[in-house]
């Protein structure tokens, strides 16, 4: 296969070429020149389809995506040289024994097998029914720095459900294909007698796609297979209730939500830990977590908002994870309330968690995204097919024996004339005819006969031998019958399922609590003070929230010099904010993240405060409320956005919004509109234009350009912008316009005053 490099065709040629004029006597840089852009002529499109597109291809069919079967590649070849090694029902052999042998199959190299085994392990935890039963550390998934021991340490061995994933494999129920030097065969998929895919939590990142699908209780999905296959359209909830987890967890239920999984194969829902609160000790212990997280993130968060001063009630937390398994303890303060604490971590740690889910899985070499339905249609489809295979691989062998068993019947009619045959005989190339001759056989009966054993040559061995005859042809017939039969080669898949549910089905380890019982819990948010502020924010970043009993104590604010007053309005401590930055990005924040400062001091740097981009400048802040009105983007060019407020708010917690407006032009002035109103605006010229602001339609995109209301000439820039009402404009006739884009008045000097108009 080429290498993976979009340029290696280039880079080759140009090698080539450089080579050949280093080596030349002499040559003019004309000729240089020529072969330089010989080089450069040749098809990017050409060097990506021979280099890159193959082994985009590799990762995606042979090594990221699982198949119908439930295994990546790298899982089929790991077990089923395992297999092969007699590690079903013998004892464990060493891991690395085991990554040896499987390299014979897996071409990637000792680590990367090793980290298969550990993940379908049993001591990792990481499957709801593990492939491999180990010994040794495996590490565990829900620790980030837990390591697993050298596969020399450790030892392994096939699980007993791998009896299922490898049943009949001999029987001609899948197909086989050669190794990667053709040395050895292996299958092209395990012929599971349950929908593995389901099952098995799988994730894989390919190019240009990835599969993110979650694990399912096995009873419960045998039990909805069976539904199923009786019942294509029967109510998959009834049976298949939602996701399970090994590391357990509690799964916020919504209908709509697990709908949207189940139908399409993507969608998301939320997972959290499980707690108990222990009154005599006053500490609250978690021992199951989201499956998407590791206790060490959630310590590293705890201890962040510890830090930050935004969770008070903690005195300490630890990790007391042992043999018995994770256990994350919390120590709380005196008079803390259990519950009202840990709603507030769920929702600023990953003690809650969303699961992404993409069923994307490949259907005979092609990558699709499958509802559970799909998903539950092909593997039965798959399945019947191999039960037919195995099926129609007994009905042949049986054949064949019945073939030799009526051969045998016939020698039974004259077995000393057998012998004779035979004894007279002087060539024992010419045995084999003489006896189809004799008795009227064919070569394979002749064969068969000629084989047996001299102490068998008697009527009682023959005589059992023949009664097989009649059960062989029951046998036939049944075998025969079940490969017409779909609903016979149904009723043989539910049997095996009915039988997976008895040997190995558990109870969930993931509860279920339905959205609407925890609506309540999950809206409880930190109780925080509301009162009356003053804020305060100067030309070069620095905000102040100050109360109303500080500003009368003292309203003198001192500034950094070169620095002044900029923004101020009266507001709550619970009020949200949103800041608008020179880099096109707005920011959200709260009044109340802010400490109470005074007059006296400089206050807050926003930018740090807020993690800003390096060299990023605060130009506007203001209070969104319910995000009903609209914002008014003054550009440099004359043109103007009237952008709607609610393109602004957003359902998650984000703090950051890219493209907050638009680049195209420098932004002079932010207006936000509650009502309709009249607007001045100025240009460098000296010039003035006044206009209603219902007269600007509102954008459904926040980086609209905007329309032209001020026509400037080619040397002018406009200068700014504001309410009419607060400007020194008496001769409001002269400027006021009906009609947008124009260009306005020279302003009169009795209409002209020392306005703040830029945000710069």
């Amino acid at each position: 296969m080429p290498l993976p490099h979009s340029f290696g065709k280039l880079e080759f040629l140009m090698a080539r070429k450089k080579k050949e004029v280093n080596s030349a006597p002499k040559v003019d840089a004309s000729h240089v020149e020529g072969l330089r852009a010989e080089v450069l002529e040749q098809s990017i499109t050409d060097t990506l389809e021979t280099n890159y597109m193959p082994y985009a291809m590799s990762v995606i069919v042979s090594r990221a995506i699982p198949e119908i079967d439930g295994f990546k590649p790298s899982h089929r070849k790991l077990l089923y040289t395992m297999y092969k090694m007699g590690l079903l029902n013998g004892s464990r052999t060493k891991s690395a024994n085991i990554v040896g042998q499987t390299m014979r199959l897996n071409p990637h190299g000792d680590a990367a097998i090793y980290e298969t085994m550990v993940r379908l392990s049993k001591g990792h935890e990481a499957l709801l029914v593990p492939f491999v039963d180990s010994k040794g550390s495996f590490g565990k998934v829900y620790s980030r720095d837990m390591a697993y021991a050298a596969s020399r340490y450790t030892e392994a061995k096939l699980s007993p459900v791998c009896a299922e994933i490898f049943k009949d494999i001999d029987h001609d129920t899948v197909d086989f294909m050669d190794n990667y030097d053709g040395s050895m065969k292996e299958p092209q998929l395990l012929p599971t007698t349950f929908p593995n895919i389901l099952v098995s939590s799988n994730q894989g990142i390919a190019v240009g796609m990835a599969s993110m699908i979650c694990g399912f209780n096995l009873e419960e999905v045998c039990r909805t297979t069976i539904e199923f296959m009786k019942d294509s359209e029967c109510d998959l909830f009834e049976t298949l209730k939602a996701p399970d987890f090994p590391t357990g967890g509690e799964l916020i239920f919504n209908r709509e939500a697990m709908e949207q999984v189940y139908n399409t194969g993507r969608g998301s829902f939320k997972v959290r830990a499980k707690w108990e609160f222990i009154k005599d000790q006053n500490l609250i212990e978690i021992r199951q977590i989201p499956y998407t997280t590791t206790a060490e993130a959630i310590i590293d968060k705890v201890a962040e908002l510890i830090k930050n001063g935004k969770v008070k009630e903690i005195t300490d937390m630890r990790d007391e994870t042992d043999l018995s398994g994770l256990k994350l303890a919390i120590d709380l303060k005196r008079g803390t309330d259990p519950e009202k604490l840990m709603q507030k971590l769920f929702k600023m740690t990953p003690l809650m968690d969303t699961f992404s889910c993409n069923f994307n899985i490949l259907i005979a070499g092609m990558p699709r995204v499958m509802g559970v339905r799909e998903i539950l249609d092909e593997w039965s489809a798959w399945r019947i097919e191999s039960v037919r295979r195995r099926v129609y691989y007994e009905l042949t062998r049986k054949k064949e024996k019945l073939h030799l068993l009526k051969g045998l019947g016939k020698i039974l009619l004259d077995i000393d004339k057998a012998i004779r045959i035979i004894r007279e005989t002087e060539l024992e190339s010419d045995v084999i005819p003489n006896l189809m001759i004799g008795f009227g056989i064919d070569e394979i009966q002749a064969e068969y006969v000629a084989e047996i054993k001299l102490r068998n040559i008697n009527r009682e061995y023959i005589l059992k031998r023949v009664e097989e005859t009649d059960s062989l042809e029951k046998e036939i017939a049944d075998l025969e019958d079940i490969t017409k039969s779909k609903g016979r080669i149904k009723k043989i898949i539910i049997e095996e399922l009915q039988n997976v549910i008895k040997k190995y089905g558990q109870p969930r380890k993931t509860d279920i609590v339905f959205e609407h019982e925890v609506a309540e819990e999950m809206q409880v948010v930190e109780e925080v003070a509301d009162y009356p502020v003053t804020v305060f924010m100067s030309r070069h970043g620095y905000f102040k929230k100050i109360t109303p009993q500080s500003l009368r104590m003292n309203s003198e604010q001192k500034y950094k010099e070169e620095d002044g007053a900029f923004i101020s309005f009266e507001t709550s401590n619970n009020t949200e904010l949103l800041v608008f930055t020179d880099k096109c990005q707005v920011y959200k924040t709260r009044v109340s993240e802010f400490e109470d400062t005074k007059a006296s001091a400089l206050g807050t740097f926003l930018p740090a405060k807020l993690q800003m981009d390096e060299g990023e400048n605060v130009v506007y802040i203001m209070q969104p409320g319910d995000y009903t009105g609209n914002i008014l983007f003054f550009f440099e060019n004359g043109k103007v956005a009237r952008v709607s407020l609610a393109s602004y708010a957003t359902k998650t917690n984000r703090k950051k919004l890219t493209g907050a407006y638009s680049d195209k032009s420098p932004l002079r002035t932010i207006i936000p509109v509650t009502e309709e109103k009249e607007i001045a605006m100025f240009s460098t010229e000296g010039r003035a234009l006044i206009f209603n602001s219902a007269q600007l339609a509102p954008k459904s995109t926040r980086d609209s350009q905007g329309v032209a209301v001020m026509t400037l000439k080619t040397k002018y820039k406009l200068r700014g912008a504001m309410w009419l009402e607060e400007t020194s404009i008496k001769n409001v006739s002269r400027y006021r316009v009906r009609s947008l884009p124009a260009a306005g008045a020279l302003l009169k000097p009795e209409d002209s005053g020392e306005e703040q108009m830029s945000i710069f």
